[in-house]
């Protein structure tokens, strides 16, 4: 799959907002699918596995079997990727003419 089609696939599981949800449900610790399925009552079991599996192909959520639980850990690291190839370089320049601005300020004050 080319870095392009991961892209894709990573913004399509991003643009549901109920998607969202459950990875701000995943940022703090893993759960499992079972406790997932409680905290969005308004689904039914079948609708929020289906969301799961779009995330796990996006590579946005990890799975890991134990016995009968599944565990649904989140993945930010293609997130950070798409930071870093279309906001990073703007941040960096950001974080620049802030110092610039910070030096500047405490110049004029001396003098």
């Amino acid at each position: 799959m080319s870095s392009d089609d991961k892209t894709d696939l990573i913004f399509r599981a991003l643009a549901a907002p109920v998607r969202r949800s459950i990875m701000d449900a995943l940022k703090d610790a893993p759960q499992t699918t079972g406790d997932l399925c409680a905290q969005f009552s308004q689904l039914n079991r079948c609708t929020v596995m289906q969301h799961l599996g779009v995330l796990e192909e996006a590579d946005l959520v990890l799975v890991r079997r134990v016995g009968r639980q599944r565990w649904n850990y989140l993945n930010a690291l293609p997130i950070k990727h798409i930071h870093e190839r279309w906001i990073g370089g703007y941040a960096s320049g950001a974080v620049a003419l802030l110092d610039r601005l910070k030096t500047d300020l405490e110049t004029e004050t001396v003098a």
